[in-house]
Formats: structure tokens, C-alpha cells, sequence
């Protein structure tokens, strides 16, 4: 992976990979750092984790890392990808009419293994199972045996300790250079509880056997010393953590679109020798010039001319387009694309960064980081309300130490100041919300991958279909049989069960997705197996097949093959022909004893769920718009089925261009949602304000994309609309009562109308209730279908 490239005159561009990023105001606090540099311009990404940076002058990478570390955060090169060895041997090619070569287990790109969700894990787990006995204990006074608050500390102390310890970490790192965030809230609340606890149980009266909680209400205005606080730092630890690691399972699939696109590649490749003889090689050894082959079912190692052979080229993966190009010598054809045909000679005319493949994945990482993170309402406002909490804790202390009212009801007060405004319900606002959501989702289908998806589709106005895959069903199916009829010179009137059974058994002879799809209809109408091509069966690369069946010489492919073969089409079935090419079919011609009999027509047929969905998006207040890399004809149909107006339709679109149309319409101010499924459409669906990924579709689009539609069923689109906005409306409900319960309660506490205990039994509710309102998506159902 190359880090470093040249910008305009004199600057230079580097990618940083930042750690210690816990919230969406650390990336905001390192981007300010490093744009105060002389000469620097820097865009910091906190979902992918990563700092891309231009500069110039005597500024250097190592300055950058500095001041990211003198920021209080790590900053590194990103591990370039292994490079081929150069000496490694060669593989010798496997035999003619081998199939393609399988990668091995452990062969590939494969996404690293992510040790800090793992770490974040095991310290959740250890904080809900120690933690939930402790708040049991404190708050049911049936558990409170003889000494149990020793038990209490024993437990509660490894949950502060060891899994509230990224949060002490955090705040200690912010402390160091004048910041403040949740963590630093979280830190001093839980450190403030837990010892005081200490404090109480050891130089107090709490550590007396028989001790037993008091439930007043307000703060003891005598002695104080017998009180713990133990359930409310245990209990806030564990509540925390728990959004957390939600949070960062989300984040760990942030690289995932970009590693799904490398993936379609080639492993090897066979290349040809001087000497003609076939080495197989590590296709990151291939080099401008070389001839490599690729026999059918292989993938096209990379970007090249076809130099010997003959065949068809299945782009879908790579273009969404279903329909196959045919290619023969001096056709250029594209890596990753599979060769569907016979075996062909390619001359490699682009490698490593300059193929096609590449630009489409440099365009998804573009897309990614330059779509900001969705900074959570909570971490917004942490620089002020983590401050003013701490100042108003402090204020109570010394208030209530000058009034007289003791060290001990001081403190209690300023502990219940802290404990009351520990930001538990603010923590479960979010993931409580988004976990029963996408739950819910996964019912219906529908994927969401994260709370920063949820705000795009509140503006959402205009949604952008892909036709292949996702309008349509993405593969080749025969839509009509049309008969010569009136007579043919050569003999009776075919029926449309002779055209079947003649063609379909020489298409099943070829290797062609179009005879493909000829033959599985026939097979399919006709109830049983198709009788065998008898003798004669030759492939005529870009044109067709021709055979004996059933003692018939049967010729099927394009209408040149069966005027060459003397056999024209008559007027009414060549405007027949005409008319299904107009409306996007492809058509096929079948003929045999010297006349021509039938068209067959092959197309990519619209999903009849379409025009519904079209219709529901409507509904809900979208502007649907086509796109495909179709001409404009199958584009016009496609659109006229489905009910998507005339000026909406963008036809002919090549896969980099389709980020371009995303971005001309959100350039006229539109917010747009863009569904697709090929690997073409992952650069879209990452520029698009909100992504919607087919679940038959392609990895790369899957991952780009920011819902994924698993049913496969376009209607689905509407229902993750719905649902992603209701879930958006839950979280700002949550969010709004969580901070009612903190405006309303800090007073309450600091004016020592709150007991600490009552403080902590009062943050659990708030907690309760925000798991109950978020309970309430339970309830969403899709529309009838």
C-alpha cells in the first residue's frame, strides 16, 4: 500500500493511522493539532481510524507523528500489504483442461485480526458478571448478609480496576494535556464511588458486620461514614463498557470494503514464456507486456488485450452488467473479470495501481474518508458538560464545608453530584437503540451497521436504483420465443416446443451465459433432459453454435451466422428481432434444414417486486432515479416498468462515473441514497449520504454500502428507511430525557436532597427507562408484501 504521493506543487500527502481515539471529539481535537501546523492540511476519519494529511515545506512525517503524540494519541504509517518474493519458484501451469487454480487456506488478503475488540470483550464480560451480583446485593436488602459488603468490594474492585481501565487511561491521558471527555466524567465518577467506598468501609462504620444500606432520600446530615457507593461504580463501569464494544464492533468493519475489492483478484496467473511454455506466477509479478493465459471459469489477472482466442468475458462482478462481452484478438478486456468462454491469450496493459480495479477501490477509500463521522450528541457536548459536572462536584464540596455541614455530608453531596450526572443513560442512549434495531432488522432482512447510518436517512429526498441486480434480477433468463410462422421455405411451421428442443440442446453444448440461460428454459419448459447433440457441434466464437440434433443441422447465435449459412431471416421475423433488441433483449437466432425458424430473446428481467418498491419510495417522500451502464434503450424500458420518470434515467454509465452522478445530484443540493449491488457500485454507495447494499450483490458493494438489504427484495429499501428513522427518532428520544434526567437531578444532589445511594439507584432507572423506550422497536413491522 503506498502512503505517500505527490499533491499539487510542492506539497505531498501521507496516510497516518491514528490510535486512542475513544470519541468523535478526539479525532476533531488531532485534526485541529495537525491543521495548525505551517503548510498542513489535514482530514482526520475517527470511524476508519486514520489521518490523511498533505504538506510540504520542512515539515516532515516525523513532525506530523510527533504532534499526534504530543496531542496524546498514536500515529503510524499504515503496514504496507506484503510484496511478492522475488525469488520465490515458480509454479508450473496445471494441464490444458484443468480448471482454474483454488487459493489455498491462508492464501490472500485477509482483514487483520482486531485485538482491541477482543481486549474490550473480555473486560465487558468481566464487568457484567462481577458487577451484577454487587448491584443485586445493594439494592435488595433480602441479599444483605452478615459482611456482604466485603463481598461487594472484593468483586466491585477488578471491574473498576481492570475493565474501567480504558476510561482511567483516557481521562488520565486528556488530564495531561488540559481535556476533558465522557471518559474523564466516567473516570472520576466511578474512581469518586469506589473510594469513598474504601474510605467508609475501612476507616467508617460500613465495614461493621450487620451494616445494612440506608434508603433516605436525602444526604445524612450526621454521620455519613457508613454508606458505600460500590453497586454504582460497578454497575456504571459495566453499562459503559457495553456501549463501547458495540461502538467498536461497528468501527472494525470500517476497512472491510476496501479489502472485499482486492479480493476479486487473481492469485496467480499462467504466463507464456519465450520459449511458449506456460509458468504459473504471483500476479503481483506480472509486468507491462507480459502474456499470460486464461483458460474458462479463470479470472483475468489484471488490465489487457486479448492476443490469441476467442470468447465471452463475465463482467458482472466487476460492472454489475449481466449481460457477457464478447472479445477476440485485439479486444481489451479488465482484471477480475472471468472468462467465461474459451481459453485466450491476454498482453497485460496495466498492472498493480494502474488497473481498473485499483482506481474503483481508491475511489471507495476517497468516498470513506471524506464522509465525516456522525459525532453522537453526547460526545458534542463532553467539553462542556464534563467540566461544568466536575466544577459543579467541587462547588458542592465547598459549599457545603463553609454552611458547616461536615466533611462527611460534603462529601456524600459532592459524590451524589457525580454519581447522578454519570452519563449511563447517555452511553445506552445510542447502542440500546441501535442493538433492538438492527435485531429487529435482521427479522425483516435489513442490516444496519451503525448509528452514524441512521442521520443520513432522516434528509434523505432522492434514491438512486442500479438496474442490474437490483431492479432487475441480475441474470440471464429467455423472455420471449418468437416463430418465423407463414410458411418456411425448408418445411413446415416450427412449434415453439421444436425451437426448444433443437436450440436448447445445442446451447447446452456451449459454454456462452447466453446459451446458458437458452438451455436451463428449455430443460425447464420442456420438463426433462434435452436430447444430446448428435455429431458436427462446432463454437463459433462471436457468432454461435451449429450442430446436429435429431438429425437436423441446427445452427443458434447471431443473425450473421445464419446468413452466411444461407439462411435469412424473413421481414416479419427480423422486425421482430428488432423490436426485442429495442426493448433490451438479446436475441438469438435459431434456424435448421436451410431456413431460419425462431428468435429467441435473452434479457436480465425486471424483479416484479420493482414497481411496488419504486411506488413505496415514493411514499416516503423519494425521488427515485436509474443507473446502469445499459444503453439507453434497455435503460428506457427498464425505467417505463417500473414507473421511474424519463429525466431520471442515466444510461451508458461507466462504474467511475457512477460516484460522479451521486455527486451531481447532491452538488444540486439533493441528499441521496444510492442501492446497488456490483463491485462498480461500492465507490457510489460510499459517496452516496446513505448506502444500500443487495444482499445477492457483491462483497465490496455490501460493505460499502451502509444498509444491506439480505432478502434481496428491492421492497426491503423502504422498510430500512422506515426502520433506520425510527431508530433515529428512539436514539434523540433517549438522548433528550437522558440529559431531562441530568438537568432536572444535579440540582437535586448538590443541594444534598440525594442520597448517593438514592443518586445511584436514580442513574439506574434512567438507564431502565432508556432500555425500556428502546424496547419499543420491537414493534416495527415491514409493510404487507
Amino acid at each position: 500500500m503506498t502512503t505517500h504521493t505527490e499533491g499539487a506543487v510542492g506539497q505531498r500527502q501521507v496516510e497516518l493511522a491514528i490510535g486512542g481515539m475513544t470519541c468523535a471529539s478526539c479525532a476533531a481535537r488531532v485534526e485541529k493539532k495537525l491543521n495548525r501546523m505551517d503548510g498542513v492540511s489535514a482530514t482526520v476519519n475517527y470511524a476508519t481510524e486514520k489521518a490523511k494529511v498533505a504538506y510540504g515545506g520542512v515539515v516532515a512525517v516525523g513532525d506530523l507523528i510527533a504532534t499526534v503524540e504530543a496531542t496524546g494519541y498514536s500515529a503510524a504509517l499504515p503496514e504496507p500489504a506484503a510484496a511478492p518474493v522475488a525469488d520465490a519458484p515458480a509454479v508450473p501451469a496445471p494441464p490444458a483442461g484443468a480448471g482454474p487454480a483454488q487459493a489455498g487456506p491462508g492464501e490472500g488478503t485477509r482483514a487483520p485480526a482486531d485485538h482491541g475488540t477482543a481486549a474490550l470483550r473480555r473486560r465487558l464480560t468481566v464487568a457484567v458478571v462481577l458487577a451484577l451480583p454487587v448491584v443485586a446485593m445493594s439494592m435488595i436488602p433480602a441479599l444483605q448478609f452478615t459482611d456482604w459488603q466485603w463481598l461487594s468490594l472484593a468483586l466491585a474492585a477488578p471491574v473498576v480496576g481492570y475493565a474501567g481501565w480504558p476510561f482511567h487511561r483516557a481521562a488520565w491521558a486528556n488530564a495531561r494535556h488540559g481535556a476533558a471527555t465522557m471518559d474523564t466524567l466516567i473516570s472520576v465518577g466511578t474512581l469518586a464511588a469506589f473510594g469513598w467506598s474504601l474510605w467508609a468501609l475501612f476507616f467508617g462504620t460500613a465495614g461493621m458486620p450487620g451494616m445494612k444500606h440506608s434508603f433516605s432520600f436525602a444526604v445524612s446530615r450526621g454521620d455519613a461514614s457508613g454508606d458505600i457507593y460500590l453497586e454504582a461504580a460497578a454497575g456504571v463501569t459495566a453499562f459503559i463498557l457495553a456501549g463501547r464494544y458495540f461502538e467498536a464492533r461497528a468501527k472494525r468493519r470500517a476497512g472491510a470494503a476496501l479489502r472485499a475489492l482486492m479480493e476479486l483478484g487473481a492469485k496467480d496467473v499462467a504466463v507464456l514464456g519465450p520459449d511458449g511454455r506456460e509458468v504459473r506466477v504471483p500476479v503481483g509479478r506480472l509486468a507491462v507486456g507480459d502474456r499470460f493465459v486464461v483458460r474458462p471459469g479463470e479470472k483475468i489477472a489484471t488490465d489487457g488485450v486479448v492476443r490469441e482466442g476467442g470468447s465471452a468475458v463475465d463482467a458482472s462482478l466487476l460492472t454489475g452488467e449481466s449481460v457477457p462481452v464478447e472479445v477476440a484478438p485485439g479486444s481489451h478486456v479488465t482484471g477480475a473479470t472471468v472468462n467465461a468462454g474459451g481459453r485466450i491469450v491476454v498482453e497485460a496493459v496495466s498492472v498493480g495501481a494502474d488497473t481498473q480495479l485499483a482506481r474503483i477501490a481508491g475511489l471507495v477509500e476517497d468516498a470513506q474518508n471524506g464522509k465525516a463521522a456522525v459525532q453522537r450528541l453526547a460526545d458534542r457536548v463532553s467539553a462542556v458538560f464534563v467540566p461544568i459536572v466536575i466544577g459543579l462536584s467541587l462547588g458542592t464540596l465547598g459549599v457545603w464545608l463553609a454552611l458547616g455541614g461536615g466533611a462527611s455530608t460534603a462529601f456524600s453531596a459532592a459524590v451524589a453530584v457525580l454519581i447522578i450526572a454519570c452519563p449511563c443513560a447517555l452511553g445506552l442512549a445510542t447502542p440500546t437503540a441501535l442493538l433492538v434495531g438492527t435485531g429487529r432488522g435482521a427479522q425483516l432482512g435489513i442490516l444496519i451497521k451503525g448509528p452514524e447510518v441512521l442521520e443520513s436517512t432522516r434528509a434523505v429526498d432522492t434514491v438512486v436504483l442500479d438496474k442490474t441486480g437490483t431492479v432487475t434480477s441480475g441474470t440471464m433468463t429467455l423472455t420471449e420465443v418468437i416463430l418465423a410462422g407463414g410458411g418456411a421455405a425448408a418445411g413446415p411451421d416450427a412449434t415453439e416446443e421444436q425451437v426448444l428442443r433443437l436450440a436448447g440442446a445445442l446451447e447446452h453444448a456451449s459454454e456462452h451465459p447466453v446459451a446458458r440461460a437458452v438451455a436451463a428454459a428449455a430443460a425447464d419448459r420442456l420438463g426433462g433432459e434435452l436430447p444430446p447433440v448428435e455429431a458436427d457441434f462446432v463454437n463459433l466464437p462471436g457468432l454461435g453454435v451449429r450442430g446436429t440434433v435429431d438429425g437436423h443441422d441446427v445452427l443458434a447465435g447471431r443473425e450473421q451466422l445464419l446468413r452466411e449459412a444461407g439462411m435469412p431471416l424473413p421481414a416479419a421475423l427480423a422486425e421482430a428481432k428488432a423490436a426485442a433488441e429495442a426493448r433490451g433483449g438479446t436475441a438469438v437466432v435459431a434456424g435448421w434444414d436451410g431456413a431460419a425458424r425462431a428468435v429467441l430473446v435473452v434479457s436480465d428481467a425486471v424483479r416484479p417486486t420493482s414497481a411496488e418498491a419504486v411506488r413505496r419510495l415514493r411514499a416516503l417522500g423519494l425521488r427515485p432515479v436509474l443507473l446502469t451502464g445499459d444503453n439507453a434503450a434497455v435503460a428506457a424500458a427498464v425505467a417505463a416498468q417500473v414507473g421511474i420518470a424519463a429525466q431520471d434515467v442515466h444510461a451508458e454509465v461507466l462504474p467511475e462515473d457512477k460516484v460522479a452522478v451521486v455527486r451531481a445530484l447532491q452538488a444540486r443540493g439533493r441528499v441521496v441514497a444510492m442501492v446497488g449491488d456490483g463491485v462498480n457500485d461500492a465507490a457510489a454507495l460510499a459517496a452516496a449520504d446513505l448506502g444500500l447494499a443487495m444482499g445477492a450483490g457483491a462483497d465490496a458493494a455490501i460493505e460499502a454500502g451502509d444498509l444491506t438489504l439480505v432478502r434481496g427484495d428491492l421492497r426491503a429499501a423502504a422498510d430500512a428507511i422506515r426502520l433506520a428513522r425510527r431508530t433515529l427518532r428512539t436514539i434523540r428520544a433517549n438522548l433528550f430525557w437522558a440529559f431531562a434526567y441530568n438537568v432536572a437531578a444535579i440540582p437535586l444532589a448538590a443541594a444534598g436532597l440525594l442520597d448517593p445511594m438514592i443518586a445511584g439507584a436514580a442513574m439506574a432507572f434512567s438507564s431502565l427507562f432508556v432500555v425500556a423506550n428502546s424496547l419499543r422497536l420491537r414493534t416495527f413491522a415491514a409493510l404487507p408484501h
